[in-house]
């Protein structure tokens, strides 16, 4: 019922961040402020304070890192055959990144911080990095070749290297592998800053959705939603119950890759020539139809 409840939760704060929106009270310019306050306080502050007192030899292994890869470009290669009759080839591109292209930062690590211990949640942020430095690059490559689009790949991974919840990342796991210690207050602040990423996160991903029903393409959206929520976990959990992982590593890489489409997947469709429309439904359906199955998700590992 805890789980339940805290889904719910996560709801209706999608629906007040929407709501917010089509009132006018968070504009563009208030959501953006929103924004900055999540990317570069609360979410970097719930990375340090999650791996600063954790060595990296004990968080990323070869089996957890070749296990992320594998999940993540053969659930692109499903996505591929699924859509590669789309006539529609801004519609296509989308149709394909938006089903591996996970929402992990903004929801899934506050999410896994919120539901289990620090050892999953400082698994859960090495399974951010390592699949965001991935997945941005590999999405850009396919809107850029799909739509032929102009894009800078190197001025992209410019930018990527200077995402401060990466430069967090790699700041709390060196601290943590080098064994430094950090005052007490200091922690202290941080985790409170951190605690506020998940419901902050979240009404910033409502005040982004955007729904346009009438264009609505059942049968692309359909298929995005099923391998996003259904079909990349299931990849997941079948792939790592192979592996040698703890279940510590299992659960934050199942939680994780079950989170719905990212919404910076709707930017970059905006800049490399995707549907935009098409875009913004899916990350809406993907994120309402992952309260259902990501309590089937942590239930099953919990």
């Amino acid at each position: 019922m805890e789980v339940l409840g805290r889904l719910l939760g996560l709801l209706a704060l999608l629906f007040v961040g929407a709501g917010l929106r089509f009132s006018g009270v968070l504009d563009e310019a208030r959501t953006q402020r929103l924004n900055a306050l999540a990317y570069y306080v609360a979410l970097p502050a719930l990375i340090f304070v999650s791996t600063y007192d954790q060595a990296v030899g004990e968080l990323l292994t070869a089996d957890l890192f070749v296990g992320l890869l594998s999940v993540l470009f053969a659930t692109a290669a499903i996505a591929w055959l699924l859509h590669r009759r789309q006539e529609r080839r801004g519609r296509q591109s989308v149709a394909i990144i938006q089903s591996y292209h996970s929402n992990l930062g903004y929801l899934g690590l506050p999410l896994v911080a919120a539901t289990f211990d620090d050892h999953v949640t400082a698994i859960a942020s090495v399974v951010l990095g390592v699949v965001s430095l991935t997945q941005v690059p590999l999405t850009i490559v396919v809107l850029t070749a799909i739509n032929e689009a102009e894009a800078s790949i190197r001025e992209e991974l410019r930018r990527l290297a200077r995402n401060p919840v990466l430069a967090t990342l790699v700041l709390g796991l060196t601290v943590g592998s080098l064994g430094l210690s950090v005052p007490g207050p200091l922690t202290a602040g941080l985790d409170v800053l951190g605690a506020l990423a998940l419901p902050i996160a979240l009404l910033c991903v409502g005040a982004s959705l955007q729904i346009d029903l009438p264009n609505v393409d059942v049968g692309a959206t359909g298929a995005v939603v099923a391998t996003k929520i259904a079909v990349m976990p299931a990849l997941a959990w079948a792939t790592f119950s192979v592996l040698s992982v703890g279940a510590a590593t299992f659960t934050a890489v199942i939680v994780m890759l079950g989170m719905p489409t990212a919404v910076s997947t709707y930017v970059f469709a905006n800049e490399l020539g995707g549907d935009e429309e098409f875009a913004s439904l899916n990350v809406f359906l993907t994120t309402l139809a992952s309260v259902g199955t990501l309590l089937v998700l942590i239930r099953a590992v919990g």
